[in-house]
């Protein structure tokens, strides 16, 4: 990460470029976020999730599940033996719910 991007302020107005208002500490609209992060996904990289991968050095040989969970708290794997899921702690406590473990 980049010095300017470890800075990011919340501008007050939404970051997908839609124009939208937004509150304080806010960077997007309710949903934004995803029709931005899908907006970028045509814009730089074909609409492949594999190019975007592949753009940052990762792929079959280099796991980007292994980098995210050795980058720290933000992503880890389910505690339950044996299961392969990764994810935040609040999609695996939904992960867990719905597996009923």
């Amino acid at each position: 990460m980049t010095n300017t991007e470890s800075r990011l302020l919340p501008t007050g107005t939404c970051w997908c470029g839609c124009g939208a208002e937004v509150g304080i500490g806010s960077f997007f609209a309710q949903g934004h976020d995803k029709i931005a992060e899908a907006a970028l996904l045509v814009a730089r990289y074909d609409g492949q999730v594999a190019r975007l991968i592949a753009h940052h050095g990762f792929g079959p040989d280099k796991s980007v599940r292994k980098a995210a969970l050795e980058s720290g708290s933000k992503w880890q794997r389910c505690p339950v033996p044996g299961c392969n899921y990764d994810g935040t702690p609040a999609s695996i406590r939904t992960h867990r719910a719905k597996a009923q473990h």
